[in-house]
């Protein structure tokens, strides 16, 4: 009797404990890198020549780790591709790689560091956690032996994986994860037989992780939210903006808000591949972020979040739209290329209107009103449904109100991130066929609008106030994965034409 009261006074101590020690708030760090690339070359380099360079771009992340930490930073995260950068064949990455181990292993490669071969890499990465109290959390290349023995073995003998790691406050090893969804260009590396959904339990919330392509599919980015309810996603990523949808800071923010998750987005930054835009999300609205196209400083952004975020109510993103009826504005409805899509749009004539387009199933409708409608600014009301095949194959339904980029209808799609037009008030909905709808708004400049916009139960997406800058698109941006196609010869003809515009 006496044992059995002993055992439950130390499971309630034990609880207690616990829940005196979990944060209900934690201060997140994202890093934006000015990488140091290596030199180009045809063959791989020695491994103290690949180890020097990792190291200089390992010194300007220790320098962002340290300042976070000082700032009272729980976690940092910091891009793919940050520690060695890109444009590798398969062998000329091969001395950048490490074995990296599956966490369950128990490890702390500061403490121990050659229990798993030669680990410098990962032995710095757990020392910086270590020394500075802080989680990091860092992406490079993994390497695994195979052999004839696994039919699907590469030629040369290995699998290299594109990889994030994540190690605790004490430099122990907590979180690997092998990048899923490759983008093309990306032959150095391998995609795991299955998608990996990685998790880890913190004091301050449960996280899970991909990497930059990653964002665009179901799998492991939409399960971990909906099948494994995390709390916040860690996101390297490498990504080069493409206007007028998918510019980083834009479409990241929309993810955290689409799917009521924490975002922690780490992009590089490198200018000339229009490589900016990183940011702290949450499900409600953007905490901070950076886009910088003039420089070629990194940055190094901190904001504070909810550990468990209020999760908001479900949208039904039809149940508006579906009661709309169409009324003819007599406007002559146009076709125009978004991103390699054909868009049908409407142009917006008046100072103040109601427009409905259509594509397929999709219909999309728009209220609005400008300040004042402008002779040298067009701007137009968009839908698309039907499947994108370039730079990868997924199947989209978008309604968008965006700025063409000259008078000529035929610009409207074009990427353009200046505008002079200001609205009073806007609200876009659309009957889409799915639930996975996410809400931008860029304004001009390439700034996002926190607290100027929301989304409603019934699916609409509407200013709460008059936007704080001239509006470039207003945009739900909806993926109907079940309707992705795995491979079409013909896209990736096309994409093998065009690599490099989105991002790794």
């Amino acid at each position: 009797m006496i044992s059995s009261q002993l055992l439950a006074y130390v499971a309630v101590l034990v609880f207690c404990t616990f829940q005196a020690r979990s944060l209900e708030t934690f201060i997140a760090a994202v890093y934006e890198h000015a990488v140091i690339l290596p030199n180009a070359t045809l063959t791989p380099v020695s491994r103290e020549e690949a180890l020097l360079l990792m190291n200089r771009n390992l010194d300007l992340l220790e320098g962002a780790i340290a300042s976070a930490a000082k700032q009272g930073a729980h976690i940092i995260v910091t891009p793919e591709d940050g520690v060695y950068g890109w444009n590798f064949s398969r062998d000329t990455l091969y001395p950048y790689l490490e074995d990296i181990p599956d966490p369950e292993v128990n490890w702390i490669p500061c403490n121990n560091p050659h229990r798993f071969g030669h680990t410098p890499v990962q032995e710095r990465l757990s020392c910086l956690a270590k020394d500075n109290s802080i989680y990091v959390v860092a992406n490079f290349g993994d390497k695994k032996p195979c052999n004839a023995s696994d039919p699907e073995c590469p030629p040369d003998g290995r699998y290299q994986y594109n990889t994030d790691v994540v190690f605790d406050a004490q430099g122990k090893l907590v979180a690997r994860y092998h990048k899923q969804n490759l983008f093309m260009g990306e032959d150095q590396f391998n995609a795991p037989k299955e998608p990996e959904v990685v998790t880890f339990n913190t004091t301050f919330g449960k996280f899970g992780i991909f990497t930059c392509f990653d964002i665009l599919f179901y799998d492991p980015a939409v399960t971990l939210v909906t099948d494994f309810q995390v709390d916040t996603i860690l996101f390297p990523t490498a990504w080069m903006n493409v206007l007028p949808h998918l510019s980083a800071i834009e479409f990241h923010s929309a993810w955290a808000m689409g799917m009521g998750v924490n975002f922690l987005a780490s992009n590089i930054h490198y200018p000339s591949m229009k490589m900016t835009g990183s940011g702290i999300y949450a499900p409600d609205s953007p905490r901070a972020f950076h886009y910088d196209m003039k420089t070629e400083e990194g940055k190094l952004l901190l904001s504070q979040l909810d550990s468990h975020p209020h999760h908001p109510a479900v949208v039904n993103w039809t149940s508006f739209a579906s009661g709309v009826k169409t009324l003819s504005t007599g406007n002559q409805e146009f076709n125009s290329t978004v991103f390699f899509d054909e868009f049908t749009f409407l142009e917006l004539t008046e100072v103040t209107g109601n427009y409905t387009v259509c594509q397929k199933a999709l219909c999309c409708h728009l209220s609005y009103k400008m300040s004042e409608k402008r002779s040298d600014e067009v701007y137009a009301l968009g839908a698309f449904d039907g499947l994108h095949t370039v730079e990868g194959s997924y199947y989209l339904q978008v309604c968008t109100l965006l700025k063409c980029r000259t008078t000529d209808l035929h610009t409207c799609g074009d990427s353009v991130e200046t505008a002079s037009t200001r609205f009073d008030t806007f609200s876009l909905s659309g009957t889409f066929g799915t639930q996975h709808v996410f809400p931008e708004v860029l304004l001009s400049e390439i700034q996002l609008a926190p607290g100027e916009f929301q989304v409603s139960s019934d699916g609409r997406l509407f200013s709460l106030q008059p936007p704080s800058g001239p509006v470039l698109t207003v945009t739900l941006y909806g993926r109907l994965y079940e309707k992705d196609q795995v491979s079409d010869a013909s896209s990736d003809l096309t994409a093998q034409a065009l690599r490099g515009r989105l991002g790794d």
